[in-house]
This record gives structure tokens, C-alpha cells and sequence, in this order.
């Protein structure tokens, strides 16, 4: 399975909102850039708390659902231009049922591997003036997903994003945010306990789990 990058973006902390810091404004970027243990060179996160780290180094979201959101939110500039959901790479024919949580992708020269979901928070309904993006992300489940670097390199738009592995290819990123987010756990209790056999879920998903396990 192979993809072309469509676009590269990176995003300095800036403020926000009040006193609050971020940096989801990302920007189309030219030329290379390097990919790092945490991410993209020149790209930031403000929170580091729940944002960035090895797990959630790199964002990618489908641009194949710009035409969604335009339908359900009407025109925004924001949209008519790539990194609107604060995405590092965007791409068009990957949606989250046909990406996995452990898959690796070779991006670039540059090795990496879904480690979840993305679970959206406020911000994105302030970056859209208000609108209920948030709500709309969990019900449409149109989340994009993250990934942790396996081996550093460069990427660019333009170059190739090749699928190297899928050891699980029964746990869609689409599936797995389902349970875990977006309430699918509570008639899908044997899909919950087997979800633990996935070795590559990020860690805090992985407490997740355990949570809604024990609930």
C-alpha cells in the first residue's frame, strides 16, 4: 500500500487562547525536514503534558475529510488549506479503517509506526470559532492518528508513504478509537479484553483500557 504526502506542516507555540499557549496552528513547510525520536524538526507542542512525547510524535490527518467538514461546517478559511486540524502530514486515500494501530510506515526515509487515535480536546472547537468540532470528531470518528519514530530521517511533501508491516490487521485505528473513545467498549466487552494483545497501543490508551476494564 503506497500514498503520496500531499503536505509536510509544522507549527511553533503561539498563544491562544487567554494566556494559554499553542502550537496547532500548523503551516505547509518546503523541502525536507527531519524526523526525530519526537516528531518533525521545527515543530512544536505547547502542553506536553497530553501533547508531543515519543507516542504522539507525529500527526496525521486524512485530507480525504475536508469535504466533510466543509458540508458540516460550511466555508472556513482554514479549510481551504492543509493543516487545519493541526495535522503534520496529510495525504488523501488513508482514512482510519484502513490504517491499523502497529502498522509501519515508511515516511520519507523515515521509519514509523501508528501507536493511536487522535482524542480530540477543546482546542479545535476554539481554532474553528466555536464550532463543535470536538463532538463531531468522536461521532464521525474522522480522528486521524499518531505516530512514534522508529528509525529518524527526512520527508517532504511529494515523497511516498509506503505501508512495511501490519501485524494487526484486525485493529483499525477507527476500531480501536470506537472503544476506547467513543463508547463502543460498553456491547463490545470481548473486543476491550482483547485489545490488550495489541503490543503497540500507546501507553496512555493502554490505562485507558485497564480503566474502562475495571469500570
Amino acid at each position: 500500500m503506497t500514498t503520496r504526502i500531499l503536505s509536510i506542516n509544522c507549527g511553533k507555540a503561539a498563544p491562544f487562547r487567554d494566556e494559554e499557549q499553542s502550537a496547532i496552528g500548523k503551516v505547509p513547510v518546503a523541502g525536507p525536514v527531519h524526523v526525530g525520536p519526537l516528531g518533525l524538526a521545527d515543530d512544536e507542542q505547547a502542553d506536553l503534558s497530553v501533547h508531543g512525547g515519543p507516542d504522539k510524535a507525529i500527526h496525521h490527518y486524512p485530507h480525504d475529510h475536508y469535504a466533510w467538514w466543509r458540508e458540516k461546517l460550511g466555508a472556513h478559511p482554514l479549510l481551504e488549506a492543509y493543516g487545519a486540524f493541526g495535522e503534520n502530514v496529510a495525504t488523501h486515500g488513508l482514512t482510519e479503517d484502513a490504517v491499523c494501530i502497529g502498522d509501519r510506515w515508511r515516511l520519507g526515509t523515515a521509519l514509523v509506526e501508528v501507536s493511536q487515535g487522535r482524542q480530540p480536546c477543546w482546542k479545535l472547537n476554539h481554532r474553528f470559532d466555536g464550532a463543535p468540532v470536538l463532538a463531531n470528531v468522536v461521532h464521525s470518528r474522522r480522528t486521524g492518528w499518531y505516530y512514534r519514530v522508529v528509525e529518524e530521517g527526512t520527508v517532504a511533501a511529494g515523497d511516498a508513504l509506503d505501508l512495511v508491516a501490519r501485524p494487526f490487521p484486525d485493529w483499525s485505528v477507527a476500531r480501536v478509537f470506537g472503544l476506547l473513545i467513543a463508547g463502543d467498549h460498553k456491547k463490545d466487552r470481548a473486543g476491550l479484553e482483547a485489545l490488550g494483545e495489541v503490543g503497540p497501543l500507546a501507553e496512555p490508551w493502554v490505562r485507558r483500557r485497564a480503566a474502562l476494564l475495571a469500570s
